[in-house]
């Protein structure tokens, strides 16, 4: 059964696909059935920016402990980073 659990959000980046690297406009977050990860349900991520050519994106799918493991190791390196006065303003970052 499809779980229809998605959130998506803009962002400004930068991400690595088939045209080279391309900033990303936004990511999408969903668990639902993967498209080639072996797994029932998995965590999708899908970066992207739309306004450019269809292969402006870069997928993954993760099973839910490794989606956690990046969730506490993604935290543990925010936190770091501005612990110690790394943090850029987000308007300075491009």
């Amino acid at each position: 059964m499809c779980t229809m659990i998605s959130n998506t959000v803009r962002m400004r980046g930068a991400a690595k696909g088939r045209p080279g690297w391309f900033g990303i406009t936004q990511a999408t977050v969903a668990f639902d059935h993967p498209v080639n990860g072996g797994l029932e349900h998995a965590v999708l991520l899908d970066f992207s920016n739309y306004a450019l050519e269809p292969g402006a994106r870069v997928a993954v799918e993760l099973d839910l402990a490794s989606a956690r493991a990046l969730v506490d190791k993604l935290t543990a390196a925010l936190d770091a980073a501005e612990a110690g006065g790394f943090a850029p303003d987000a308007e300075t970052w491009r």
